[in-house]
């Protein structure tokens, strides 16, 4: 079966519908108490490159589980409504995608970071 739509798309179409943040805003807020940084890459990508200080991890295959309250993944700190979830991985493809995606799940306070890390 043919891909009808690729990854390149797919990131538009999200980034078209997303809050997206430059490198330069988010550093600006990084004190910022209403702030919380995701980091969705893998946690072998964190061994080799390591991570923003106070980001939470959460890989890009588990974050719908671990945001929705009726998973049994559920992570509490995803059910801060009065933080504002800053999505980033290694290029922005992944964490746009996933920006989108718990977007659709009803997550209004959701961004990524242009650029990657």
């Amino acid at each position: 079966m043919p891909i009808t739509k690729g990854f390149s798309q797919l990131v538009d179409e999200a980034n078209a519908q997303i809050t997206t943040y430059t490198v330069a805003q988010v550093v600006a807020r990084l004190q910022d108490p209403t702030v919380q940084l995701v980091d969705i890459r893998d946690m072998r990508e964190l061994e080799r490159e390591g991570t923003i200080d106070g980001a939470v991890l959460a890989p890009r295959g588990m974050l719908e589980f671990w945001v929705d309250p009726a998973s049994p993944y559920f992570k509490p700190v995803f059910g801060d409504e009065g933080k504002e979830f800053i999505l980033f991985c290694a290029a922005s493809w992944r964490s746009a995608l996933a920006a989108k995606a718990l977007q659709d799940m009803g997550m209004t306070n959701v961004a990524h970071i242009d650029g990657g890390f």
